[in-house]
């Protein structure tokens, strides 16, 4: 079975095309896919060529890992129905390409307990479910302090913000260097760093990506305050010990979301009591993915773009 999709053959080398998928298993899922998203941060690494040495990397690679479609074959040992719509989370279900991680395809076979399912309304904007359930892996847990300061307002800094106020925490204070990105906001503010004079933050989330910021960050904290890393570095990370040491600051790595938070998130999204809506900024037919790509990446007005792959 072959398949059109998106593939990166080195940094700044991608294409469409037909890949070889393998074949479904009693336990897999055929999926058509709807929409898939484009990710600002893991992919645009592989994209650049910068992503350091990862599980799984090599090229030629199908990237993504936020897609939304339509179960259209089903094992017999899978309890989905065809129709079904489900979230996929990327796949593995290449013979010709590495499945890294694999979800920007037109036809994705994957394990049938690796999806979620969602409404059937299937919008673009339940793309975002895994980065709104990394968001939320990333604050919920025992001990786990709500942000203070969340630094960055791309669209993991917004869904922070989003489940701060929705867990009735205060809300937080969120920063942004790029003026255009400080709008959106709904009832937390965005401001620039240098307004800030707080130096007393508890507990601060960084979501920008920017592996030099420790140091300022440190010198935010109050005595005792957390770090907490929200983001993906592609340098290595370090601060000065001293201050460091002076306010006895805590630093909190998360990792990618588990499937109790992908059940959580999608429980607040389809309540009502975490809106995805205004996040995706583009949309681009899959088939003009390259042009797409470099928007993703380049514009500084693109929040998030999403690959449209009806027709192709």
């Amino acid at each position: 079975m072959k398949s059109p999709a998106v593939i990166l053959h080195g940094a700044k080398s991608l294409s469409v095309a037909p890949v070889t998928l393998k074949a479904p298993t009693s336990t897999d899922l055929v999926v058509e896919t709807r929409y898939s998203a484009v990710s600002s941060g893991t992919e645009k690494l592989f994209w650049s060529g910068d992503m350091p040495p990862f599980p799984g990397m090599g090229y030629p690679l199908v990237p993504g890992y936020e897609t939304v479609g339509e179960v259209v074959e089903v094992g017999r040992d899978c309890q989905h129905k065809v129709g079904d719509m489900v979230f996929v989370p990327g796949a593995a279900c290449y013979e010709d390409a590495h499945g890294l991680f694999g979800g920007s395809s037109r036809r994705i076979v994957t394990a049938a307990d690796r999806v979620t399912p969602i409404d059937a309304s299937c919008s673009a904007e339940m793309t975002l479910l895994a980065l709104a359930a990394t968001a939320r892996h990333s604050m919920a847990g025992l001990r786990h302090l709500m942000p203070e300061l969340i630094v960055g307002h791309g669209v993991v800094g917004r869904l922070l913000a989003r489940l701060t106020l929705a867990a009735g925490a205060p809300a937080p204070v969120v920063w942004e260097l790029d003026p255009a990105r400080r709008e959106g906001a709904n009832g937390y503010a965005v401001i620039s760093p240098d307004a800030d004079d707080r130096r007393d933050y508890g507990c601060i989330y960084d979501a920008s990506g920017d592996s030099g910021i420790l140091n300022t960050l440190v010198a935010r904290l109050a005595r005792g305050g957390e770090i907490v890393l929200a983001g993906f570095y592609a340098q290595a990370l370090s601060f000065a010990f001293p201050p460091a040491f002076m306010k006895e600051a805590r630093l909190r790595i998360a990792a990618e979301w588990t499937p109790d938070d992908m059940r959580a998130t999608r429980s607040l999204v389809e309540s009502g009591t975490l809106s995805l809506d205004g996040l995706i900024s583009h949309i681009a037919k899959a088939e003009r993915a390259t042009t797409a790509y470099s928007t993703a990446f380049e514009d500084p007005t693109c929040l998030k773009l999403v690959l449209d792959w009806e027709g192709t």
